[in-house]
């Protein structure tokens, strides 16, 4: 849930983005997980869902680092970019669900809200370089699938396995 009030315009950055309605000072924290709000959705929901549903959503959502949980954010957070100098960083809190998004810096009123999609996301990779979770997973695994599990060793290797099951449930 958003903590900040924020809008939603096109950003230099990337399509659309998610930019500071009010000043937010250095440490404030902008995001939390909220249960009943924000989602944290099971694989076997994701294998119940048709593929371009279950495409759509994996657009949407990140796979938490920490928790291996597929969540997607109920409000607006979900149009924050990414940026290897990010104004916005996760942290993990022993208290909180998923952790806490705290600026970094002051943000302006009108400035977009930024964050490292690595440092949080475990399917940055793939989302960053723009790779087609199908056409990427099935063109490795023509090579030997079980060689491309061992040497690729991160989460695409899972939402492949995630696909193929829910292929053969279709």
């Amino acid at each position: 849930m958003l903590m900040v009030k924020t809008r939603i315009a096109q950003s230099g950055t990337h399509g659309i983005g998610l930019f500071a309605a009010e000043f937010i000072p250095k440490g404030r924290v902008t995001w939390r997980f909220m249960p009943g709000l924000d989602l944290i959705v099971p694989e076997d929901i994701l294998l119940q869902i048709s593929e371009a549903s279950r495409s759509q959503f994996l657009n949407y959502c990140y796979v938490d680092k920490f928790t291996k949980h597929f969540i997607l954010c109920f409000d607006d957070e979900r149009f924050i970019n990414h940026s290897k100098e990010p104004n916005i960083a996760q942290s993990q809190v022993a208290s909180e669900t998923e952790g806490v998004e705290i600026a970094t810096k002051d943000i302006q009123e009108g400035e977009e809200l930024l964050c490292d999609y690595d440092e949080f996301d475990f399917d940055a990779h793939r989302k960053l370089n723009g790779l087609d979770l199908y056409k990427y997973a099935i063109d490795r695994s023509k090579e030997n699938f079980q060689e491309f599990a061992e040497r690729e060793h991160n989460f695409i290797t899972k939402l492949f396995a995630i696909n193929t099951k829910a292929d053969t449930k279709n």
